[in-house]
């Protein structure tokens, strides 16, 4: 049974949502992860730290992780500065 969304993976990388992680003081000046990019397909792409392990027992009951998704956790500020890049509905 196919999916209801596919990402992607020929989708490049569009735009920085919200500052980067230097900007945000996240990083150790080396440009290092977290991140949030638009792609130009229209997804965004969340660069963070797995933490499938941590969390994969410990999930709402409604909440579920198919085998090839993983929960990534980025810091809320970084959110935050994203708001403004991020389209009201």
């Amino acid at each position: 049974m196919a999916r209801r969304w596919e990402p992607d993976p020929q989708a490049s990388f569009e735009r920085r949502l919200g500052k980067s992680a230097g900007e945000l003081d996240k990083s150790n000046k080396r440009n290092e992860c977290p991140d949030i990019w638009r792609l130009s397909s229209g997804d965004v792409a969340v660069i963070g730290r797995d933490l499938t392990a941590d969390y994969r027992d410990r999930l709402p009951a409604d909440v579920h992780l198919a085998a090839d998704e993983r929960l990534v956790v980025i810091p809320g500020d970084m959110l935050i500065a994203a708001k403004e890049d991020i389209p009201d509905g």
